[in-house]
């Protein structure tokens, strides 16, 4: 019989933002923002303090970006996905701090224009949202598009990183 994975967890609000973060052995394995989405019941990992060193210094690290002093994180992931979703989380790292890209660019990135669709569904399962930048993906149109994780808080980390265009909120 195999053994059950040992699973650990911590929270810490930072900016006003509730993180609920869960880590293996391997490293940060989700990001919950605001408790959105939740699935791993508590009881079913062991809660540490947000500085322990099995959360990888993933709280240090978030604190760092939203006081503008982090652009790139550096902590170990245990993505757990298809191997295309993780090729997607892959290539939503090499997005820069500051820029964003279209559903359609990404696609294209991803092997053609007419995967937009899948591109669109793993960026909305990227486990780990902020340290994998999937919110600098946005409509073609300029418009700031879907978010996991609410579009107040998309709205506000594109805001963050400079990012944010009055654009996006003009009446056409």
């Amino acid at each position: 019989m195999k053994e059950a994975e040992q699973l650990f967890y911590s929270t810490l609000k930072i900016k006003g933002i509730l993180f609920k973060v869960f880590a293996s052995h391997k490293g940060i394995l989700k990001i919950y923002i605001n408790d959105i989405g939740t699935k791993i019941k508590r009881g079913e990992a062991i809660k540490l303090h947000p500085d322990d060193p099995y959360m990888n210094n993933v709280f240090k690290q978030l604190k760092e970006y939203f006081n503008m002093e982090r652009k790139e994180f550096d902590i170990p992931l245990d993505l757990r996905g298809t191997d295309f979703q993780k090729e997607v989380w892959k290539e939503l790292t090499k997005i820069p701090y500051g820029k964003t890209i279209s559903y359609k660019e990404l696609a294209i990135k991803m092997g053609g224009a007419a995967k937009s669709r899948a591109v669109g569904q793993a960026n909305s399962l990227n486990p780990t949202p902020i340290v994998v930048p999937c919110h600098r993906v946005i409509n073609t149109d300029g418009k700031l598009g879907g978010y996991s994780c609410g579009l107040d808080v998309k709205e506000m980390l594109l805001e963050l990183e400079g990012k944010l265009s009055l654009e996006l909120f003009e009446e056409v």
